[in-house]
């Protein structure tokens, strides 16, 4: 249950003076992505804060101050000039002065009863706005404030800024967050005193309270004690979350696992080439693992080509050789099947039995799959979301794999994992991952890294050109296929949308199937499972060599003869994303290419995108980079449940927050794993808070 003090932060906004129905809808939109499940809560305002500060505090006279200046200016007022009649669209004037000049005050579409008691003539009034200059003559567009000396006490000389949306002024939202700091109670403490005491942070009421009044913009710097203490809070919640589900799998027993390699020769004997010298401390990594009495939860992240797929198989073979069965789970079918394809050749030399499991397989061939899976018939199943089913049973699963583990959720990997009790887990990712983010999305792991690539796979070519070179490119490409080239063209849509200003895969493929014929080919999500499987079987046999695809070529699709990979309107794609579409090329003798088709003019944040990836292809490096450009937003691609977005924190520019929240989660967990205690129920509190929900849950069931 959550703990009762939190009750009035997780009342709806509704429930706080002022907020009806449909303001409520308009804050939900706001704070909660429009996602109409749930209304936004009180906690989401507390914990939207503010981005900038408009400072008042600046009060020349009329004719000191400057261009485009927020200013603060006591004026007399001398006389209303109201928009003339039947010209509703002029604006109302109302001339002021003071000691050093003159002024209009102008409005539009006001109303004239409303400006003739604010600012009656003969009076002195404060007005705060923005200044403007026309031919020499100052002026101020709807004044921010108009107050009496009476009211100059209550006039807010520094204001925070919010991110809003349509239909919700600042002055509604600020007034709803003050409103929501009235209900904020006092909480618990759950960080170390000392760490409080060192790092001269406030408390978090007091955080919250300084951040929604800032004194002025130094307030809301990210390193701000205030900033830095909120940030550290929701480092914490997560990192005690996974530290958490972490000691529940080592709980879960385990039990180790020993082969001798006999299996693993076999499988390398027939794969023909040595692993690298990072490839074999991986699997040396993972075996030691796999060996312990305790259950394994490991990371196995490398570069686009850099070997991931035969240490998981030499894994995957310790795994058998022992006694027990192996799975593989991919996102996509297409890389599942492909998986296939790379496994069976070896996998027959050393005598292990391979299996598929995906929507694909029905009737009567699943079911006997299925069978021979709970009877240890196979060995080796691999599979889509099709392995989380309940009627897939094996007879002694020692070892779960998980590919592309940013496609899947923490829940689906306990799932997988659970299917056989006492499973070692491996998750690989192809996507490189900078240092911080790996302890953000992954803190309940041990990482193996594999760095560089396999020998003989050669570096790409990368550069950028603009659309309106298209001829030009055609013509290229005509080139290439005349000597027999593969090539790839990566559009960022499957069909025509008229709402976005690009050419999608079917409007590209029908321009360049005209152009060259059959041997234009196109594969997309929204084809049927057979279909992708039969437009890449003809890629690969090279009956198509020229083919359109969205990015559902992302990840696994492997034609060693593919040599040429074109991106259109490659400012749309993210950095990681575009690094994982040239690893479709490169894979074979020749060299490759890959050409980044681009819209002009293109944005600053574009620009540095392709100048990044046209100077490396190091995929550790072009992480480090997304991260610096955009944060960690997207960069490891889909979220799903169990993946951490954050309000308050960021990984990039808080990394040593990190670090000490997961030293405080990891001393937690080990000293008092189930929470007990004052100093537990601070730490429940502090999870029930930032939505880590999931981790109390575990506690309760053991």
């Amino acid at each position: 249950m959550r703990p009762e003090i939190l009750n009035p932060l997780f009342a709806p906004v509704s429930s706080l003076p002022g907020i009806g129905n449909r303001l409520e809808q308009v804050l939900t939109r706001l704070l909660k992505g429009g996602d109409a499940g749930e209304p936004a809560r009180t906690v989401d305002l507390l914990f939207h804060l503010p981005h900038a500060v408009i400072d008042r505090r600046d009060r020349p006279g009329i004719a000191d101050a400057r261009e485009g200046a927020i200013v603060t200016l006591k004026v007399h007022v001398d006389r209303h000039q109201p928009a003339p009649r039947g010209m509703s669209r002029a604006p109302y004037r109302v001339f002021v002065h003071d000691e050093t000049g003159e002024m209009a005050l102008v409005f539009f579409n006001a109303r004239s009863e409303w400006i003739t008691r604010a600012l009656p003539v003969g009076e002195v009034r404060h007005v705060s706005g923005r200044m403007e200059w026309f031919n020499g003559r100052a002026s101020m567009v709807h004044p921010d404030h108009i107050v009496d000396e009476a009211g100059l006490a209550g006039l807010p000389l520094v204001e925070p800024v919010y991110p809003a949306t349509a239909g919700l002024s600042q002055k509604v939202l600020a007034k709803a967050v003050r409103a929501a700091l009235d209900r904020l109670p006092d909480l618990p403490e759950w960080t170390d005193p000392t760490l409080l005491t060192r790092q001269q942070w406030p408390s978090l009421a007091e955080a919250l309270r300084r951040l929604h009044a800032p004194r002025d913009a130094a307030d809301l710097d990210p390193r701000s004690p205030a900033r830095r203490r909120l940030a550290h809070d929701e480092f914490l919640a997560g990192q005690l979350a996974l530290a958490l589900m972490r000691a529940r799998l080592r709980r879960s027993a385990g039990r180790p696992h020993h082969a001798e390699g006999r299996l693993a020769g076999k499988l390398l004997a027939a794969f023909g080439h040595a692993l690298t010298p990072a490839q074999r401390q991986a699997v040396d990594e993972i075996l030691a693992d796999m060996a312990s009495p305790e259950r394994m939860m490991r990371l196995l992240q490398g570069d686009v080509g850099s070997g991931k797929t035969i240490v998981a198989l030499v894994a995957m073979a310790a795994a058998v050789e022992s006694g027990g069965q192996a799975t593989i789970m991919a996102p996509t079918e297409i890389l599942a099947r492909q998986h296939l394809a790379t496994f069976e050749p070896l996998c027959r030399a050393a005598g292990i039995a391979v299996a598929i499991l995906t929507g694909r397989e029905k009737g009567p061939a699943r079911a006997e799959i299925l069978d021979r899976v709970a009877v240890g018939a196979v060995d080796i199943l691999i599979g889509t979301h099709a392995l989380l089913q309940a009627p897939v049973a094996f007879r002694d699963l020692a070892l779960a794999v998980i590919d592309e583990q940013h496609r899947f959720g923490v829940h689906q990997r306990l799932t997988l994992g659970d299917k056989g009790g006492q499973a070692d887990i491996l998750v690989m990712t192809a996507t490189p991952i900078p240092r911080t983010l790996v302890l953000t999305y992954f803190g309940d792991m041990e990482v193996s890294r594999i760095a560089g690539r396999p020998p003989g796979r050669k570096p790409v070519h990368t550069s950028a050109m603009p659309l309106d070179k298209l001829d030009e490119l055609i013509e290229r490409v005509a080139a290439a296929l005349a000597r027999g080239g593969k090539l790839y063209w990566i559009c960022p849509l499957v069909e025509d949308n008229p709402e976005v200003a690009v050419t999608s895969a079917e409007e590209r493929h029908r321009a360049l199937a005209e152009r060259f014929g059959d041997i234009v080919g196109i594969v997309h999500g929204r084809l049927s499972a057979a279909d992708r499987d039969e437009a890449m079987a003809a890629f690969r046999d090279g009956r198509t060599r020229l083919l359109v695809a969205t990015t559902v070529i992302e990840v696994g699709v492997d034609v060693p003869d593919a040599t040429i990979m074109v991106i259109e309107h490659a400012e749309r794609f993210g950095l990681a994303q575009i690094h994982q579409l040239r690893g479709r090329v490169g894979r074979g003798e020749l060299p490759s290419t890959c050409i980044l088709l681009y819209h002009r003019p293109l944005g600053e944040m574009a620009r540095r995108r392709i100048e990044v990836l046209r100077q490396s292809d190091d995929g550790f490096f072009i992480a480090e980079e997304d991260l610096k450009l955009r944060g960690e937003g997207e960069l490891l691609g889909t979220r799903q449940s169990g993946q951490p977005g954050f309000a308050l924190a960021s990984a990039e520019w808080r990394a040593d927050l990190l670090e000490l929240a997961r030293d405080a989660a990891r001393l937690a967990a080990a000293t008092n794993p189930a929470l007990d205690g004052e100093a537990g129920a601070a730490l429940r509190t502090l999870l029930y808070l930032f939505g880590r929900d999931q981790a109390v849950r575990l506690l309760r069931a053991g």
